[in-house]
C-alpha cells in the first residue's frame, strides 16, 4: 500500500468519524493543533484506522504521532511488519 493510499484512508477515516471539514488533509498537519482533535477525538482516530487498516498501535506509537504524516508513517511501517507475533 502507497504512502498516498494510506494518507488517502486516514482523511477517509477521519471525515466518517470525525465530522471533519471538508477541505483535504495534508501530512504537515498537526492533530492537535492544526485539527483541533482532543483527546477523545484521537483516540477514536487511533481505533478507526487501526480498524481500516487491520493494524494495532502501540503506546509508543502514539508518542510519535503528532501530524498526520506521522500517522501515516506509522501504519505503513506495521503494514510492511505484518501481524503481530508473525501470524
Amino acid at each position: 500500500m502507497t504512502r498516498e493510499e494510506i494518507l488517502q484512508g486516514i482523511e477517509e477515516v477521519a471525515r466518517e468519524h470525525l465530522d471533519l471539514p471538508g477541505h483535504s488533509l495534508r501530512p504537515e498537519q498537526r492533530l492537535a493543533e492544526d485539527l483541533a482533535l482532543d483527546s477523545i477525538q484521537r483516540l477514536t482516530l487511533a481505533v478507526e484506522v487501526e480498524n481500516r487498516f487491520r493494524v494495532l498501535l502501540d503506546p509508543e506509537d502514539d508518542e510519535a504521532i503528532a501530524t498526520v504524516g506521522d500517522l501515516a508513517e506509522v501504519v505503513g511501517r506495521k503494514l510492511r511488519e505484518g501481524p503481530p507475533g508473525g501470524a
